[in-house]
């Protein structure tokens, strides 16, 4: 941290393992993949605790299915739809450019719901009883892929004068190219590496390639402390580290009572998952910068929380209508 007394400037590399230009290890991908290595092995603990109806030696495909299928396309294929309709539309396969970053949690959590669906009807098991399980592990891969949109300092929240609030340099991706060039060209002086290559790359483009230009200035920031602390001075706005805010308030839930209530009626688990989901990100929504049109006056994240609100009550009430309890298989 640049300095525990002023507000921290963010400056984490999006790379745990760069290997060359923009291709390497990244933090958020790294991230996914512990989330499901969690998943994997908390789900077959409950089945070791006897309160889930899966057989031991069919948790590795059904974590496989829903990492690939669940979370890896729906969350890509909400993203698509929700968030990024227009360049789907014109170009179907921009679905595949999973490298340019996207991923939507609502679409994630459908994605999921199918999966498990078709997963328990396969193993012929209650899909709602496999669902309470897969909605306690399902936060932890929320709570990292929280903590990855935050070393990737994207998805950041309003404008705050709160003591703990940051600056997120990727901000300069949503400042005109004009005032970006102006910087640059102000900071010859202790960025002159930076000021060649932007003027060289003018030199080769069509007009001002802002975000070619951002990245440009966003990487410098993070190796020259006098240039980091000149953009924050004349660029970058104090923000909520809403992604953090997320990390806690949507990722870390429900565990407890799945061990409270080993043989709870299936379903009730899965309301209440997306009960809490639904009013957490509600929530911390108001303090997210949107980076998207509006619904009803809310944004589209509150919106589509809103919804899951009536599916989590409708889980509820349709467990204790049923009363389905766990049928664990004889050995």
């Amino acid at each position: 941290m640049n300095c525990c007394l002023a507000t921290y400037i963010h400056d984490l590399s999006p790379f745990l393992l760069r290997i060359k230009g923009d291709f390497g290890i990244r933090w958020y991908g790294m991230m996914y993949v512990i989330g499901f290595i969690c998943a994997y092995f908390l789900i077959r603990w409950f089945v070791r605790l006897k309160c889930c109806e899966l057989k031991e030696d069919k948790v590795a495909d059904f974590i496989t299915a829903v990492a690939i299928l669940g979370v890896m396309v729906g969350g890509r294929l909400g993203y698509m739809l929700i968030y990024n309709w227009d360049s789907f539309s014109d170009n179907p396969l921009s679905f595949f450019q999973f490298m340019n970053g996207g991923m939507a949690s609502h679409g994630a959590i459908f994605g999921i719901t199918v999966v498990v669906y078709f997963f328990a009807r396969w193993q012929k098991i209650s899909w709602l009883g496999l669902g309470d399980h897969i909605v306690i592990t399902g936060p932890l891969g929320v709570f990292f892929g929280r903590i990855g949109n935050f070393i990737n300092g994207e998805l950041y929240g309003r404008v705050t004068d709160h003591k703990w609030g940051m600056k997120f340099p990727t901000e300069l991706n949503e400042i005109h190219s004009n005032r970006l060039l102006a910087v640059v060209d102000q900071a010859k002086g202790i960025a002159p590496d930076l000021n060649a290559a932007v003027k060289n790359l003018m030199a080769v483009s069509d007009g001002a390639p802002r975000y070619q230009i951002a990245e440009m200035m966003i990487e410098t920031a993070r190796h020259n402390a006098e240039f980091q602390a000149m953009i924050a001075e004349t660029l970058l706005q104090t923000r909520h580290p809403s992604q953090i805010y997320q990390a806690l308030c949507e990722g870390l839930m429900v565990l407890a009572v799945r061990l409270k209530w080993k043989n709870a009626y299936h379903g009730f688990i899965s309301g209440l998952f997306f009960i809490t989901y639904g009013i957490a990100r509600i929530l911390v929504e108001n303090v997210r910068q949107p980076d998207s049109s509006y619904i009803m006056n809310m944004t589209k994240g509150q919106f589509y929380s809103v919804l899951m609100l009536f599916v989590g009550a409708g889980f509820i009430v349709w467990s204790l209508v049923t009363k389905r309890q766990n049928q664990i298989p004889a050995e």
